[in-house]
């Protein structure tokens, strides 16, 4: 049985973040997964209850989730910010065997089912990562290597490091995609 979300004309989207990176990735992934839908998608500051720049992987999950309920729940008390679907994305570093990287995590709430996916990793040199230890967000370490403005709110560290091949935003919209798979295949996932 397919995912009721399959039926509708409208689907409506609460992001919980106000960066129109996010907001473009949750629509630029239901626009794919649903083609002949229109896509109502709208932002808001969802907090994560974890540090500015999450250092683990645990802590990049955990500030997905907490945002993605906090728009559920905001949604369950104000119209104007319900829903069917919540999405949250939280980017974060970690320090892995082969060396240190960023991704991000999914969070996903349709009818208060959870979903959760989580990006393809980019590697990051030892400089940047140090710097973050030190305390800095990746985006302010980011303009400033490569002399950037608010790079967050735009290609991000993946569209600097890959000349522009790939984007924070082309990579979120392919993790809320694989994401999305429980969701519209509710039967098979159970």
């Amino acid at each position: 049985m397919p995912s009721d979300l399959c039926q509708q004309a409208i689907i409506r989207i609460t992001v919980g973040s106000t960066n129109p990176v996010k907001i473009g990735a949750a629509r630029n992934a239901l626009s794919l997964l649903f083609p002949g839908t229109e896509i109502l998608c709208q932002g808001m500051h969802a907090p994560s209850g974890v540090a500015a720049q999450p250092m683990t992987d645990e802590e990049t999950r955990e500030g997905a989730i907490n945002r993605a309920r906090y728009c559920e729940q905001q949604g369950e008390s104000d119209e104007a910010l319900a829903a069917d679907l919540y999405i949250a994305m939280e980017g974060g570093v970690d320090l892995f065997d082969h060396g240190a990287a960023t991704y991000a995590y999914m969070a996903i709430v349709h009818r208060g089912q959870l979903s959760i996916g989580r990006s393809a990793q980019l590697p990051l040199p030892a400089r940047v990562y140090d710097a973050l230890v030190a305390g800095e967000e990746l985006g302010d370490v980011m303009d400033r290597l490569f002399n950037t403005v608010n790079i967050k709110q735009k290609g991000g560290a993946i569209g600097l490091f890959t000349q522009g091949k790939a984007s924070r935003e082309s990579v979120y919209t392919q993790a809320i995609v694989l994401a999305m798979a429980p969701l519209l295949n509710p039967a098979i996932f159970g």
